[in-house]
């Protein structure tokens, strides 16, 4: 039987619609009672597999031995921000999201796991389109920038967030990442030209490929490491 859902709330801007529904039957008793996150129609994410937003941080905190300060491009559900705040040695994450809807929603409780997950003292959210925050912000300023803003160059929710991907914009995140830090950007599919692009600016680049069961149908999601 497939899935029911039920929508908890819709929001509006010149980008499109943002919407939040929660499963509530379906094949899998597990799943029942999921959030489900859509823009413009299209699957995000939910908080069934939760498991490559957790190992963007957890993956990313490896390759840096005093990750202090963290920038996190896109806050979804909270899933990374929350990973990356589970390790002592980081002391301050400025996330950084596109849209207010979702940021209330998380604060409000609307998600319900959201309060909990922003209570954290060293957690600072910016709405802002991070192009914007990437501009301004002072070079060798994070230990750690992690880009989770779409679904990666193939599969765009926003047909602007191509220069995300772009080598213009990963060099000039290249700047804010301190000597021994490193950027980590995750991905709907693998995508050579972003591997050639973080390999041309940083020098050295990981592709991590990870299987997932996302509802259902077996799906391939990747991060790419790269430090200087």
């Amino acid at each position: 039987m497939p899935p029911e859902y039920v929508e908890i709330a819709r929001a509006a801007s010149e980008r499109g619609e943002v919407v939040l529904r929660q499963r509530r039957a379906g094949d899998d008793p597990d799943a029942a009672g999921a959030v489900e996150l859509r823009v413009n129609g299209v699957f995000v994410m939910d908080t069934v597999e939760t498991t490559t937003e957790r190992e963007l941080a957890q993956a990313a905190l490896k390759q840096v031995e005093h990750p202090r300060e963290v920038l996190i491009g896109g806050l979804g559900l909270g899933f990374t921000a929350h990973e990356v705040l589970a390790d002592p040695r980081v002391e301050r994450v400025a996330v950084v999201e596109l849209e207010q809807a979702l940021v209330d929603w998380m604060r409000d409780g609307t998600v319900p796991h959201g309060p909990s997950y922003l209570a954290d003292e060293r957690l600072q959210v910016v709405v802002a389109d991070i192009r914007s925050a990437v501009a301004e912000a002072a070079p060798a300023s994070y230990d750690l920038v992690l880009l989770d803003v779409d679904n990666g160059p193939g599969y765009l929710v926003h047909d602007a967030n191509a220069e995300v991907y772009e080598p213009a914009f990963l060099a000039r995140v290249a700047e804010l990442v301190r000597p021994g830090g490193s950027l980590a950007v995750w991905s709907a599919a693998a995508s050579g030209p972003l591997a050639a692009a973080l390999a041309d600016i940083f020098g050295s680049v990981t592709p991590v490929a990870y299987d997932v069961d996302l509802q259902g149908r077996a799906e391939q999601y990747f991060l790419y490491l790269a430090r200087p």
